[in-house]
């Protein structure tokens, strides 16, 4: 059974199981979440889509570690104009391990 879930303004799907690496939650390390933006369940070839949530479907999943993405460089530049700026952005990033999908 997997889901497609909504967290963070991004949407993923997950599956009982997987590691899944999200934007930051205000939650600790090995504590449970649960998730109940569930945008669509299915199983096979059976798919139930809501409008927009599913209607009683949650996710749950356990928080595995907190930590941060690669920099990501930025580079402007303006020809002939003498103006150069350098930039770096590092996101901070929640893993989660889904334990259950209900719905």
């Amino acid at each position: 059974m997997y889901a497609l879930i909504k967290t963070g303004g991004k949407q993923y799907k997950v599956a009982a199981g997987e590691k899944i690496k999200v934007e930051q939650i205000a939650a600790d390390v090995g504590q449970e979440i649960v998730i109940d933006q569930v945008l669509a369940v299915g199983s096979g070839a059976d798919l139930k889509v809501g409008t927009p949530l599913v209607a009683g479907a949650t996710v749950k999943a356990t928080v595995v570690a907190h930590g941060r993405h690669d920099k990501v460089r930025i580079f402007k530049m303006r020809r002939r104009k003498h103006y150069q700026k350098r930039q770096g952005h590092r996101q901070n990033f929640t893993e989660l391990e889904i334990s259950t999908v209900n719905g």
